[in-house]
């Protein structure tokens, strides 16, 4: 453009399109009681997830990609925030690479915590501590937390293995039912375990009268008290049993594998029948899934069955050979 010359039509109303684009784009940031706006994270699945996990398979400080923003506000389409339960001797880092920044994608406020710390046995642990103590001491605290932040009534619940076991001792045995909206379990253990024969062991023990010596052979061993709560005919088992299971306000999905090398059998997940109650055993649907106890939790089949659960409504449909979407 030559000096003194006026712009044209089209470049003065394209510099008020990008004014007015960058005014709105600040006014939704400023609003109170909105969902941040988040750019959307890599979502790693296969070899990738799991050279991810490994990486920070000791870290028990760190929080996985996109979870724990406490500036995070729920918007209507995912009013609930999603809080993440790890498995047994993975921190919150290994275990949620994946799910984590997916959810968070998905306009989920996403939450998660490293629990069960401190056991005698391996204070390095994560999940080391017995169940009660995890769920009472950093899991209800944490929830309190996550409600106090986002200024949601309940929370999402999500989680692995042990984490499935936690959740159903916060909602069932502390009260958390009132602040939990959904449940979504990924390779649940119900019932326990008989891995090895550990449970079957454990019961010939108290048949013999020697279940104490075994128990603290077990932990001398490097077993911890949260891990023999996994086992089937624990007390922590026998608890939940003879509380208020699977109470009919929450609504609980489990997520199974039949390849779990370590809930054994993988039945062991299967919810009881109700209608609060999804069974879900991926391989019925998608006998191509071949991920196992371990991957499950960054398996794209399982992905896609997470977001569906959390969102029944809108949630993703299920693409045997395909990635969840914001992925």
């Amino acid at each position: 453009m030559t000096a003194g010359s006026r712009p044209s039509h089209s470049s003065r109303i394209a510099r008020l399109s990008r004014a007015a684009a960058l005014t709105a784009a600040v006014c939704a940031l400023a609003l109170p009681g909105t969902a941040r706006a988040v750019p959307t994270l890599p979502v790693p699945f296969g070899a990738e997830a799991t050279r991810a996990a490994l990486a920070h398979y000791s870290d028990t400080v760190s929080s996985p990609p996109g979870a724990n923003d406490w500036n995070c506000r729920p918007d209507a389409g995912h009013p609930e925030p999603v809080v993440l339960l790890h498995g047994y001797t993975a921190g919150q880092a290994g275990n949620w690479q994946t799910l984590a920044p997916l959810l968070a994608n998905t306009g989920y406020c996403v939450y998660s915590l490293t629990y069960g710390l401190g056991a005698a046995a391996d204070p390095a642990t994560p999940g080391g501590e017995k169940v009660r103590v995890s769920a009472e001491r950093d899991v209800a605290p944490f929830v309190d937390r996550v409600l106090g932040a986002t200024g949601a009534e309940r929370v999402q619940l999500v989680g692995h293995s042990m984490g499935t076991v936690v959740a159903r001792y916060y909602i069932e045995v502390l009260g958390g039912a009132g602040r939990v909206g959904r449940s979504v379990n990924i390779t649940p253990l119900n019932d326990g375990t008989d891995v090895l024969g550990a449970a079957t062991m454990t019961d010939l023990a108290e048949d013999l009268g020697v279940a104490g010596q075994v128990e603290r052979a077990a932990l001398a061993l490097g077993s911890t008290p949260g891990g023999n709560d996994l086992l089937r005919g624990s007390g922590l088992m026998t608890e939940l049993r003879s509380g208020d299971p699977y109470p009919a306000s929450v609504d609980y999905t489990f997520l199974m594998t039949r390849y779990d090398e370590l809930v054994v059998p993988y039945t062991s997940g299967m919810g009881p029948a109700a209608p609060n109650i999804t069974n879900i055993v991926v391989q019925d649907r998608c006998p191509g899934a071949l991920f196992e106890h371990f991957t499950a939790a960054s398996d794209p089949v399982v992905a896609q069955y997470v977001l569906a659960a959390l969102d029944p409504v809108s949630g993703a449909s299920i693409d045997c050979a395909g990635r969840p979407r914001n992925s």
